[in-house]
């Protein structure tokens, strides 16, 4: 463990005053961190508490929260409790257990992150889970990013303090210092992947190679170094981010895949998310980017959808599904859901600019109102011509993620009004008109 400070100074993990959590599960690696840091809290100037997250996932799980409770309070140590469902959680989201349970904890952490309850939380993961991640990942078909392993330090939140530390010299500590501790049984079973590499594999590779864990965390090394020199390639200006949106000029799919793919992964985490998206995912995105026509899409995992429009790829985790909601024509504001403000004036002087439409009111019939497209719809062009609205929004260029979330005014089938784009020619005002509806569009 003497390793440990220095590297928390050296990689800058913790600094003065901050408030460190540490995850722990009442087993020997957590408990030998809550333990270590608590000792040197003075030396680091910081205040160290404890987060427990009782998963739900074997029945003896109360126990070992009750036992870091019970250690927590004999050493004067705040500590954060939490029971989740990891259990349902995963059955919910089709994931396995151990992706749930993960998914669980970290939403904890981040919540007391978020909340400025804690300013980092603190995680047991040593030298040997190193070696078992990397090999883990390489397994699941990662790239380099993968192979890299965990960092020290993530999303300037989670630091690994231990990463640097075999088990032995954990374990070494725990008996040194008397440290109580708690054995999960989960840890025997080799159905969840990580305890079959830990249990079945490593031991093997280990009796042949016996400075394996060393070698492969120093193979993860190098492809960190590999990944953060190729990242630090990418164009920052490639990519355009709205919130839940991101979009690619296309003419970035013409680099390398090497070059694309971090592209496309840069872009799914701008809007939150790059869990569940595989090298295929990846192929499919360059594939259509370079050979589908224009308003070709597809689906992630996730709820991610890929959208081919004219010059850019647009990756959105937004709701693109046609809203059933209809809103009566009223002067005024109007707020409309996932859109923005639609906002209505009766007017008799008519200067063009000073709205986004301008109608004629007598021309408006009264069962107007506003809604969002549907089969059937029609609109007549400002000038003349009558086509579908959905013609009619191809020809205006308006993206097809766009379609079903412009509100338009409509009476029946007909279309009076599309939102910030057009007005029909049935009611644009002329010379004869004396009353007209001034209005203005705001997106949010």
């Amino acid at each position: 463990m003497d390793s440990v400070l220095s590297d928390i100074k050296k990689y800058g993990l913790i600094k003065p005053k901050e408030r460190v959590a540490v995850a722990c599960s009442g087993g020997k690696d957590s408990m030998a961190l809550l333990h270590f840091l608590w000792s040197n809290r003075e030396e680091l100037k910081c205040d160290v508490v404890a987060v427990n997250v009782d998963h739900s996932i074997r029945e003896t799980s109360t126990n070992d929260s009750a036992f870091v409770t019970n250690y927590c309070n004999k050493m004067g140590i705040k500590l954060y409790s939490f029971k989740v469902n990891a259990v349902k959680f995963a059955e919910d989201k089709k994931m396995t257990l151990e992706q749930g349970a993960r998914e669980c904890r970290y939403k904890v952490f981040k919540s007391l992150v978020n909340k400025g309850i804690v300013d980092k939380i603190a995680l047991a993961h040593h030298l040997q889970d190193q070696a078992e991640t990397i090999l883990l990942n390489i397994f699941r078909g990662t790239g380099i990013a993968g192979a890299s392993g965990m960092d020290y330090q993530r999303d300037k939140i989670f630091i690994r303090p231990m990463l640097n530390v075999t088990r032995p010299q954990i374990y070494a500590y725990i008996e040194m210092n008397n440290i109580p501790y708690v054995e999960d049984e989960t840890n025997q079973d080799n159905e969840y992947n990580r305890n079959y590499i830990r249990n079945k594999i490593m031991p093997l590779i280990r009796n042949r190679w016996p400075v394996a864990d060393v070698a492969i965390s120093n193979f993860g090394k190098n492809c960190r170094q590999d990944e953060e020199y190729i990242q630090s390639c990418i164009s920052d200006d490639a990519i355009m981010v709205e919130d839940g949106l991101a979009r690619i000029y296309s003419n970035y799919f013409v680099y390398p895949d090497a070059y694309v793919f971090r592209l496309i992964l840069r872009a799914c985490k701008a809007i939150g998310t790059t869990t569940n998206i595989e090298r295929k995912h990846l192929r499919i995105i360059k594939d259509m980017a370079v050979e589908a026509e224009n308003g070709a899409k597809i689906s992630l995992p996730n709820g991610i959808s890929v959208i081919k429009e004219y010059n850019f790829i647009t990756i959105t985790n937004r709701n693109m599904k046609a809203s059933n909601k209809s809103y009566p024509f009223v002067k005024g504001k109007l707020d409309i859901n996932n859109f923005g403000l639609i906002e209505t004036f009766v007017i008799k002087k008519f200067n063009v600019g000073e709205y986004s439409h301008i109608i004629d009111a007598a021309k408006l019939p009264k069962d107007a109102e506003w809604r969002f497209r549907k089969d059937g719809d029609t609109f007549e062009k400002f000038g003349g011509g009558t086509k579908s609205l959905s013609d009619y929004l191809i020809d205006k260029k308006v993206p097809i993620r766009l379609r079903n979330t412009i509100p338009v005014l409509a009476s029946g089938n007909e279309i009076l009004i599309i939102a910030g784009v057009e007005i029909s020619d049935k009611v644009k005002i002329d010379r004869s008109t004396k009353t007209g509806y001034g209005i203005n569009v705001v997106r949010f």
